[in-house]
């Protein structure tokens, strides 16, 4: 059975209007915040109507144009199934937006699965993350990359930084929230990082970080206990950025599980090796 070939720019049309359709709705909730029905899935795991009716809104347009491919959601679930298959967080900084802090996003993911072609004729030896956008209502910033050819802001393109040493570096980061059984590992790093880089920044979204060292503001990143759905699209567009990000651990052919650390290709080493000795090993 022959490979199938992915029509990627099809399908970065339909994630960028996908995008934009789930903004709208987050945006007009976020100007009547008091009036949301906000749900407790666990402690600090918070989900409210936004973020229900931003997905269903995403859902729709991807089923419709591309009923091929398979569809993990954060709030809707699913599995990954066809060739290859979407990976969608439709409010990334959920907290942020329910306290009315600007600083949450749309993500938007497309794994293409082993076995498929992407460019050239040779099939995908493992699962790649192939198409990323992550929008940004609040500053109507798109960031969007395609496996193979780029990765852009507003239609233009990016790269991460220059910077060459952790102590010329701005980091971002996240904090245990939700999780707080992996602080022991994530701690130490925190306190290396403060005191051995310029700063480290906590805003929130991971998606939003991860498109940050794409196009420079950031020069490296690093979180743990994430979800596949927080990272996908990020992942792809640091990669088309010309930058690394992988997961921590060496395990996955992307940070499935949420263990996700990116950078130039001078800061991401660096943080690796800053990581490492506090990793438990399983």
């Amino acid at each position: 059975m022959p490979s199938t070939r992915l029509p990627l720019s099809d399908y970065l049309d339909a994630a960028v209007t996908a995008a934009h359709a789930a903004a709208a709705i987050l945006q007009a909730y976020s100007h009547n915040r008091a009036e949301l029905v906000i749900d407790k899935k666990s402690r600090n795991d918070l989900v409210s109507q936004a973020d229900r009716e931003a997905e269903q809104a995403v859902l729709e347009i991807l089923r419709e144009r591309t009923p091929e491919l398979g569809i993990v959601a954060e709030e809707s679930g699913g599995q990954t199934s066809g060739a290859a298959t979407w990976y969608i967080d439709p409010l990334d900084g959920t907290t942020n937006f329910l306290h009315g802090i600007p600083q949450y996003a749309v993500s938007i993911a497309l794994i293409a699965h082993a076995g498929t072609l992407v460019d050239g004729d040779t099939p995908l030896t493992e699962d790649t993350p192939v198409i990323g956008v992550v929008y940004d209502p609040n500053r109507e910033e798109m960031f969007t990359a395609m496996h193979g050819v780029g990765a852009w802001l507003n239609g233009h393109r990016i790269t991460c930084s220059q910077t060459e040493v952790l102590a010329e570096s701005v980091l971002g980061s996240g904090f245990p929230f939700r999780d707080f059984s992996f602080a022991d590992q994530y701690m130490p790093t925190l306190h290396e990082a403060i005191n051995t880089t310029r700063g480290v920044r906590r805003l929130g979204a991971a998606a939003l970080d991860l498109a940050w060292v794409a196009c420079g503001r950031y020069d490296g990143y690093w979180e743990m206990g994430l979800a596949p759905w927080d990272v996908a699209a990020g992942t792809v567009i640091v990669r088309e950025a010309g930058g690394v990000c992988e997961d921590m651990y060496h395990r996955t052919p992307w940070p499935i599980k949420g263990y996700v650390y990116a950078g130039n290709t001078h800061t991401a080493p660096a943080l690796d090796a800053m990581i490492q000795p506090h990793l438990k090993k399983e």
